[in-house]
């Protein structure tokens, strides 16, 4: 069994207090660097039930998680979201419950969201044209998705934060459009490098855009960047004096951007995943059927947090078994 005071690390002293947990691999988008032909059925809808989040939710807090992260697929195409988030945020050790999400219906639920627990909002936009929007995401649903942001500015939410894929599509035209968007609103927009993925080899070799770029324009306009915290994620944030608003850069190709990795993941039919883009994980389902196998449960996670490797492969091309990113919920 598990030492009582034992904690989620690995081999090269990584502590893990943050965990990525998708509920479902399901997507109601299309979007072009992840599902572009749409969300494909490959076997049973039998994701994660709400006690399984909870039992699963309660051995990672035990083991030092602090922070939880319900992802997909698209987290709120689940109807029993309301009650994963009140479940989640009611273990104790808990105190950040986040979501992911493209925010397709974030307007008529963002309330109740956070009425059960959640503190921290994350919304995929790719675009803020809504031409370009309805390409890269195969909806036209720009208005509906700003207005719930817009909802959710209003409400006691620890952070709020826009994610957007770099992309070489409509480049130029991209930066300024966003950082005029947070010129007058507290809100953090974070670019993030495309990922090669197993089925997006030809987009990614189109579209694939180094993190340099943004980086280099952002300086020039007088962004700079701010010191990361000890629990704060791979994004660098810049601030400008005359913004409301920050832009932060995830850049996965950087040297040592693994270094400093503080997630774990477990994917919504219940495996741990060592690295996003690693090989197969280890199962936990087994263990969630029961409260009296928590200790069972903490001891496989601690035993195969050892075998969690240094970095990901990716400058070599290898993105492990990730099909693409709506799998293990990126």
């Amino acid at each position: 069994m598990t030492n009582p005071g034992a904690v989620a690390a690995d081999a090269f002293g990584r502590r893990f207090r943050y965990l990525r947990l998708s509920v479902t691999e399901v997507c109601n988008f299309r979007c072009t660097y992840c599902l572009p032909d749409g969300y494909r059925k490959s076997g049973p809808m039998d994701f994660l039930r709400p006690e399984e989040v909870e039992r699963l939710v309660r051995a990672f807090a035990q083991l030092g998680v602090h922070k939880v992260r319900l992802t997909g697929g698209e987290p709120t195409v689940r109807k029993d979201l309301t009650q994963l988030i009140a479940r989640v945020s009611a273990q104790p050790g808990i105190d950040k419950v986040a979501l992911t999400t493209n925010g397709w219906n974030l307007s008529r639920h963002i309330d109740e969201w956070v009425d059960a627990g959640l503190t921290n909002l994350n919304i995929s936009v790719d675009a803020l044209d809504r031409g370009a929007f309805h390409r890269i995401t195969g909806h036209d649903r720009l208005g509906d998705v700003l207005a719930g942001i817009e909802r959710a500015q209003a409400l006691p939410l620890k952070a709020l934060k826009v994610n957007s894929v770099l992309l070489r599509e409509g480049l130029d035209d991209d930066f300024s459009a966003w950082t005029a968007y947070v010129r007058e609103r507290a809100i953090t927009v974070r670019f993030i490098e495309l990922m090669r993925t197993g089925d997006n080899k030809a987009f990614f070799e189109d579209q694939h855009v180094s993190g340099r770029v943004l980086r280099q324009w952002l300086e020039r306009h007088g962004w700079t960047p701010m010191e990361r915290g000890k629990d704060d994620g791979p994004a660098v944030e810049f601030t400008h004096p005359e913004y409301s608003g920050r832009i932060g850069l995830i850049e996965p190709y950087a040297p040592g951007f693994c270094d400093g990795c503080n997630r774990l993941r477990v994917t919504a039919r219940g495996q741990l995943r060592l690295c996003l883009f690693g090989q197969g994980g280890r199962p936990l389902r087994d263990l969630l059927g029961s409260d009296d196998q928590t200790g069972k449960l903490k001891t496989r996670i601690v035993e195969a947090l050892a075998f969690k490797p240094a970095a990901h492969s990716l400058h070599s091309a290898n993105p492990g078994d990730t099909r693409n990113l709506a799998q293990t919920g990126g």
